[in-house]
């Protein structure tokens, strides 16, 4: 007890009280918006998720569990929840691989103008994702689009083709734009880990005389798997939230093919054409919440096995 008070006791000198003051000055105005925008709706979704409450007056009337109960039995909920896994599914299976096989070939010392390269396939991940959307609708959204007239051009289409305006590739474009917006970023993470990597292995197996394929198999590809899990890991998370890249290419159109739950939740919440419900919404977020929070759980116990498995390796 007394060794946690002699950490937290203040300063005695003059100087140093002036440093700690400046320093909760300047940390305080973050901590304030922290606890007021991110802490108090937070803890404010749960309360609001129990009343029918559309944003507007008091909390009056609580309905208990009746959001919920609502919310199970809601097949547009579940379809969007259908859709939001499909994305992630889809997404991370693009991802992984390419992205692994590309930091592979970066990662080579005598590889000329990998920092180019590395700098062009990051630029997406720093684009804002709401106009990365707007743009590739004008290259998608129409029958003489960009794309329509470049592969029938080269011949490949006989006729154009509605790419947003078609359930499959409606959910295809959406996939492979949010994969090409996120390529960057599992790159560096990739790049990051095979930079990691001890440099006396690969010797030791050069001097074995271990050829490119057993080096890869062998000593890379086993030292990578719990950097994998990890990348893997956060690219699921990543790819279960998408919201402003749908709301602005296909406003989860046609049909609600290409609704997620983000989505979803948002036109509940701020919905234009009817009345608010921000009790319903709260409910589907808590519930869409816990389901990452579970998927994330079993991710991370991957994790943990593989960094165990990699450190007894």
């Amino acid at each position: 007890m007394s060794r946690t008070a002699s950490m937290i006791r203040w300063p005695a000198s003059r100087r140093m009280r002036i440093r700690y003051l400046w320093a909760y000055a300047l940390i305080g105005p973050q901590v304030l918006f922290f606890l007021a925008f991110t802490v108090y709706p937070i803890v404010m979704s749960y309360v609001y998720s129990f009343y029918e409450w559309s944003g507007f007056g008091p909390l009056e009337n609580y309905i208990g569990w009746d959001n919920f109960i609502k919310l199970v039995h809601e097949q547009a909920f579940w379809n969007a929840f259908r859709n939001s896994l499909i994305y992630m599914t889809a997404k991370t299976l693009i991802l992984l691989p390419t992205t692994l096989m590309l930091a592979l070939v970066l990662n080579q010392a005598l590889f000329k103008g990998k920092v180019f390269y590395r700098t062009v396939y990051f630029l997406p991940v720093v684009t804002t994702t709401s106009t990365v959307g707007i743009v590739m609708k004008f290259i998608f959204g129409n029958e003489n689009a960009l794309v329509n007239e470049a592969l029938m051009g080269l011949g490949v289409l006989s006729k154009p083709i509605p790419w947003l305006g078609q359930a499959d590739t409606a959910m295809f474009v959406l996939i492979l734009i949010g994969s090409w917006k996120f390529f960057g970023m599992v790159l560096v993470y990739w790049l990051a880990g095979l930079q990691s990597l001890p440099k006396d292995v690969y010797e030791a197996a050069k001097t074995d005389g271990a050829n490119g394929v057993q080096t890869l198999r062998h000593i890379t590809l086993p030292l990578l798997a719990p950097v994998g899990a990890v990348i893997l890991l956060l690219t699921v998370v990543n790819s279960m939230h998408v919201f402003d890249l749908v709301k602005t290419l296909t406003g989860g159109g046609p049909f609600y093919a290409t609704e997620t739950v983000d989505l979803y939740i948002y036109n509940f919440a701020f919905s234009t054409s009817g009345f608010p419900q921000i009790g319903y919404a709260s409910a589907a977020g808590i519930v869409f919440g816990v389901a990452i929070f579970i998927l994330t759980a079993l991710l991370g116990l991957l994790v943990k096995w593989l960094q165990q498995a990699g450190g007894r390796g």
